[in-house]
């Protein structure tokens, strides 16, 4: 695939850009930018790593450079062919195309005779240590650690004993190959880390080729180093682990390593090894939701959500599901910023560049999602005729649709009340509204239910106000909108809010869990009627059901016939203004 830059704002003038000029000025990495995106395939990519997504090809794009994805599959128990194709597809509907396709895995054999190499300088050993037992020598923030017991075996015992581990000898767990810096380090990553463990495990890419598996640390580096990967974005967490990062380049000059020729050329690699700076910014998070996978995966395995593409999820499947255009992801993320400082931005900014982008481009229709029958009682009972509306009040070239009308249709429930309170300029007993583009009508009646709910309006239409006559110019203060009983078509529609009631679910000071957070209403199905014209809808349309928000037709369940549309973002911010 070749990368293509998709249609977003000015690039932001944020830090890592500076850098990126500045190394570019220095002729550094000759002048070159090569950036990559390492999602680990342990589930499905959500809204924070749309950030990094939308960073790392953002500035590989501006300067003309290259971005990789690459999977981090080195830990295989947790790993799946479906993640790996999710985050693809991902991917590309965000807008994206990867320079190369790799996996941590596809350099398993580099990395193999990396840690050999490190072996034979004696900067590595095998350790027979229990992880309870590493974890004890390790020290705290406050005092530092032992050395194992066994980090001074010779040389040879250890390339003899990791050798053994790779030939699959040794129990899971029994033996790890581990770095030999300095235990006394005030930063703990730098306490004789782990770099190899014994996982007798099968690899979703690589099967059951081997018994032993690298550790994150050494396999990004060194990943990012065959790559020839210039600038290697990590988000702050990863900020102690730089010394890490840097210890291992130090160590092994991949580009004087004439063991690693045919193993690169067998993962694809054509260039040669490079030295990568690791470069740390801020996560991108977000109020009322929850951005860990472990909780993500466990609101999936427990049914408190609809599977991994719950509209209400923040995986990008879910927002795509949800109507949320990738354009708006990107817009969002590009005035988000890119800082060293970690905040938490309030979900309805992205609503808000939601409703931006929607706004712009989503043809409006009628629709009604809690109906109510008016009669026009001076009207014939086989009365019809159609009007042309725009699809587009802003836009023109979207064109016009025809909308039938009748002597029966369907409003909202909401729009009449028997006893209105102050304020109320809606269809009231013996007051008038306008009927979106047919003209005033007067409430003369209405029939109730023996449980005293209303069941049909009766209005007279001023036939003085309809479209070219005099009376059009008649001022009213309330507008309504309708959908011809007669041919509306019936659909299912999903009214999708917060998942959460509280903007930090992860806060347990109030003694609840993530999970007792969970909005109840955060999904309700009503069935609706729709002017007919949405029967044409395709799975994934964005429209705006004129005065109740913006909908997108179903990516799953939408069909001819079985019309389904879920609410993507209401027209405005109600939920702020109901906190």
């Amino acid at each position: 695939m070749t990368d293509a830059a998709p249609s977003t704002p000015a690039p932001a003038n944020h830090f890592i850009r500076q850098i990126v000029l500045s190394d570019i000025a220095a002729g550094k990495h000759g002048g070159r930018v090569a950036t990559r995106f390492p999602p680990e395939p342990n589930g499905y990519l959500h809204l924070g790593h749309a950030k990094s997504i939308c960073l790392n090809f953002g500035l590989a794009a501006e300067f003309s450079g290259t971005c990789n994805l690459r999977y981090d599959d080195t830990n295989p128990s947790r790993e799946d062919v479906e993640y790996v194709d999710a985050i693809q597809a991902d991917l590309v509907w965000l807008g994206f195309r990867w320079s190369q396709l790799h996996h941590a895995s596809d350099y398993f054999q580099i990395l193999y005779l990396c840690a050999e190499k490190l072996i034979a300088l004696g900067s590595a050993f095998v350790c027979d240590l229990t992880a309870e037992e590493v974890r004890e020598y390790r020290g705290t923030l406050t005092q530092a650690g032992r050395n194992s017991p066994y980090r001074d075996r010779t040389i040879d015992e250890n390339l003899d004993l990791f050798r053994r581990m790779r030939a699959g000898e040794f129990a899971d767990g029994s033996r790890t190959l581990r770095a030999k810096i300095d235990m006394s380090s005030g930063n703990i990553n730098l306490r004789d880390p782990t770099l190899y463990r014994v996982r007798k495990v099968t690899h979703q890419n690589t099967g059951d080729a081997w018994p032993i598996y690298p550790m994150y640390d050494f396999a990004h580096s060194l990943s990012d180093a065959a790559e020839g990967i210039t600038h290697s974005l990590c988000t702050l967490e990863f900020e102690d682990h730089r010394p890490l990062y840097d210890w291992f380049l130090d160590q092994l000059d991949m580009p004087a390593m004439a063991e690693l020729v045919e193993p690169m050329r067998h993962a694809g690699l054509a260039g040669r090894p490079g030295r990568p700076q690791q470069i740390e910014f801020a996560r991108g998070n977000l109020d009322f939701t929850v951005m860990s996978k472990r909780k993500l995966m466990a609101l999936v395995t427990d049914g408190l959500v609809e599977g991994w593409d719950d509209p209400r999820m923040p995986t990008l499947v879910g927002a795509r599901r949800r109507g949320y255009p990738a354009s708006a992801i990107r817009v969002f993320w590009e005035r988000a910023g890119v800082t060293k400082q970690n905040s938490v931005i309030e979900y309805g900014v992205l609503e808000g560049c939601v409703r931006e982008e929607l706004d712009a481009r989503a043809p409006r229709r009628m629709a009604v999602l809690d109906p109510l029958k008016l009669v026009i009682t001076n009207l014939d009972a086989t009365h019809e005729e159609t009007i042309d509306f725009p699809n587009h009040p802003k836009n023109p070239d979207l064109g016009t649709r025809s909308v039938p009308f009748s002597r029966e249709l369907w409003i909202e429930r909401d729009d009449f009340l028997e006893v209105p309170p102050k304020g109320f300029h809606r269809l009231v007993p013996g007051g008038e509204v306008r009927l979106r583009g047919i003209g005033i009508v007067r409430c003369t009646d209405f029939v109730k239910h023996i449980d005293g709910s209303v069941t049909q309006v009766h209005c007279t239409l001023d036939l003085d106000t309809r479209a070219g006559l005099p009376g059009a110019d008649r001022k009213i203060k309330g507008t309504i909108h309708w959908v011809s009983a007669m041919h509306a078509i019936a659909a299912q529609v999903r009214i999708y809010d917060r998942l959460f009631t509280v903007a930090d679910p992860d806060d347990s000071s109030d003694g609840k869990t993530y999970a007792e957070h969970l909005n109840a209403d955060s999904r309700r199905v009503v069935d609706a009627w729709l002017e007919p014209s949405l029967a044409d809808a395709k799975p994934e349309d964005n429209v705006q059901f004129e005065r109740l928000g913006y909908f997108v037709a179903d990516r799953h369940d939408h069909a001819a016939g079985t019309p389904v549309f879920n609410r993507t973002v209401t027209l405005r911010d109600t939920f702020a203004a109901s906190r």
